[in-house]
């Protein structure tokens, strides 16, 4: 009786140690798992916030060359403005609108277009144009003409 005894428990404890060390393991490969998945979510986060603050870094810089482009645009418009009312009414009238090259160019292009129109008027009343012949054909005149070359029914 004690073997069978002794073989019953050893049965009974194989099974359940079997159903525990189940439990148990499976329980362990799942804490692996969330070890692997938690130092993976780490490592992520650790990226993350590099390129966080690489990319306020980028911002910051760009910022900055705004402010330093803005500064320059005032300090500009200050200039232009103080110019422009420094200017006195006598002095807006002596003020060419175009510059002095400019005027030069339109003064230059008018003598040309007056050039050419006076040697054109010049042409036009000494010859006449090489298409008119000089002596007139009588094609126009309205001279009625008899026909000559109808046949005549005998």
């Amino acid at each position: 009786m004690n073997v069978v005894l002794g073989l019953g428990l050893f049965i009974v404890g194989a099974i359940v140690g079997f159903f525990a060390n189940r439990t148990l393991f499976s329980s362990a490969q799942e804490t692996q798992k969330l070890a692997t998945k938690a130092s993976q979510s780490e490592a992520e986060l650790a990226r993350y916030k590099l390129d966080v603050a690489d990319h306020l870094a980028n911002s910051a810089n760009l910022l900055e060359q705004m402010n330093s482009t803005c500064q320059v645009a005032m300090t500009q418009m200050a200039q232009s403005t103080q110019l422009l009312q420094q200017v006195t009414p006598d002095h807006i009238e002596s003020m060419p609108f175009f510059s002095k090259e400019t005027q030069e160019q339109l003064a230059e292009t008018v003598n040309l277009r007056h050039d050419k129109n006076l040697r054109k008027n010049d042409e036009t009343t000494s010859e006449p144009p090489l298409d008119y012949s000089g002596a007139p054909s009588g094609l126009f005149n309205d001279k009625k003409y008899s026909v000559t070359n109808t046949e005549k029914n005998n």
